[in-house]
C-alpha cells in the first residue's frame, strides 16, 4: 500500500499558495497561512496589501449544493447593505474549488476578509450595534428558505443526545440531567405558538468569534457554515448564551443583554412568545453543538473529547444555564 488511508488531513499552506495564485490571479508574492483547523480549515491569504480567507470544508461536511446556497445567502445579504464576508469567484467565474485531498475530494471557497478585528469583550454600545445588525439580517431572511438544513427538534435535541450516548453511559448523573432537560425542551418546542414566531434563514453561529469590528462600530459578519432554516429567534438566544458564558459579573451580563436586545428591537420587535423561548433555545444550542463535537470529534479543535471534558461541559455550561434561567 503506497499511502495509508486517512480520515482527515491538513493541506499544506505552501502547496495551496501557488494553486490559489493561479486560480484567483494573485501575485507570485502571495502567502498562505493556516489560521484554524477545526470542522473546516481556515487559511489566511495575503497578496501584498490585500487579504482573503480560504475555507476548506472537511470531507462530506457540506455538499456542493449546501455551499452554493450559503454563497447565495451571502450575496443576498450584501445586496441589502449588510456587511458580510462574501465568496469570491476565481478567474473562470467558479466559486467552489474541488481539491484532491488524501481522504477524498474536499471543497474550498475564497472569501473576502472582514475588516477590523475580533473583540471578545464588547462594550455596551457595541452589543447594541450587534443587535441592530442581527435584526437587519433577519429582516432580509424572514420567510426565506434555503436548500439547507431545517433546525427541527429532532436535529437540535434528539440526534445530539444519540451522539452523546456514544461517549457517556446513560446512567451517570450528567446524562440523567441531559435526558430530563431534553424532555422539558422538547415539550417547550412542540407546544410553542408558531403563529408568534418568525421563521426564515438563520446564521446559527453569531457570536464574538464570527464578527469583526472596524473603528469600534462597523460590524462585519462571517462564517455562515451553520446557516439553515428555522426560528429566527434562535440566533438571538445563541448570542445571549455566549454572552452569559463570557460575562461573569451579573451586572455586566444584564446591562449588555439589555443593550443587545434594545438594539435588536430598535429594528424589529420581538414577540412575547419569542422572548419566552430565548432561554429554552439557548439550551437547545448547547445540545446541538455538543452533538456536533461528538459527531465530528476527529475534526473538532478540542483534542480532549473524553468523558471528563463532556461531564464538565454539561455541569459548568448546560446545567448552570438551565438552572439559572429556572427551566424545567
Amino acid at each position: 500500500m503506497a499511502h495509508f488511508p486517512v480520515s482527515s488531513s491538513i493541506l499544506s499552506s505552501n502547496a495551496l499558495s501557488p494553486l490559489l495564485q493561479e486560480q484567483y490571479n494573485l501575485s507570485t508574492s502571495t502567502t498562505c497561512r493556516l489560521l484554524k483547523a477545526g470542522v473546516n480549515h481556515t487559511y489566511l491569504i495575503t497578496d501584498q496589501t490585500n487579504r482573503y480567507i480560504f475555507r476548506i470544508y472537511s470531507l462530506n461536511w457540506r455538499s456542493e449544493q449546501e455551499i452554493t446556497e450559503e454563497i447565495r445567502l451571502l450575496q443576498l445579504v450584501q445586496n441589502h447593505n449588510i456587511a458580510v464576508s462574501v465568496a469570491l469567484p476565481d478567474v473562470s467565474g467558479q466559486y467552489i474549488q474541488p481539491i484532491n485531498a488524501p481522504e477524498g475530494t474536499r471543497l474550498g471557497v475564497m472569501f473576502s476578509f472582514a475588516p477590523g478585528e475580533k473583540c471578545h469583550s464588547l462594550s455596551i454600545d457595541q452589543h447594541y450595534q450587534v443587535g441592530e445588525t442581527m435584526a437587519r439580517f433577519h429582516q432580509v431572511t424572514h420567510n426565506l428558505t434555503l436548500q439547507r438544513v431545517q433546525y427541527t427538534p429532532q436535529l437540535l435535541l434528539m440526534d445530539p443526545f444519540e451522539e452523546l450516548k456514544k461517549f457517556l453511559p446513560t446512567d451517570i448523573p450528567e446524562m440523567q440531567f441531559m435526558k430530563s432537560a431534553q424532555r422539558y425542551l422538547l415539550d417547550q418546542l412542540t407546544t410553542a405558538n408558531l403563529q408568534s414566531i418568525r421563521q426564515g434563514v438563520l446564521h446559527m453561529d453569531i457570536w464574538f468569534d464570527n464578527l469583526n469590528i472596524y473603528d469600534d462600530k462597523e460590524i462585519t459578519l462571517f462564517d455562515f457554515d451553520f446557516c439553515g432554516n428555522g426560528w429566527l429567534c434562535h440566533d438571538i438566544a445563541y448570542y445571549l448564551l455566549q454572552l452569559h458564558n463570557t460575562e461573569k459579573a451579573e451586572t455586566e451580563y444584564q446591562s449588555k443583554t439589555e443593550s443587545f436586545l434594545r438594539g435588536y428591537e430598535s429594528i424589529t420587535p420581538l414577540t412575547t412568545e419569542e422572548k419566552r423561548l430565548l432561554p429554552v433555545l439557548a439550551v437547545c444550542s448547547h445540545f446541538f453543538y455538543l452533538g456536533v463535537q461528538c459527531q465530528r470529534y476527529e475534526n473538532w479543535s478540542n483534542v480532549f473529547l473524553n468523558d471528563a471534558y463532556l461531564k464538565r461541559y454539561i455541569q459548568v455550561l448546560v446545567k448552570r444555564y438551565f438552572e439559572s434561567n429556572h427551566l424545567g
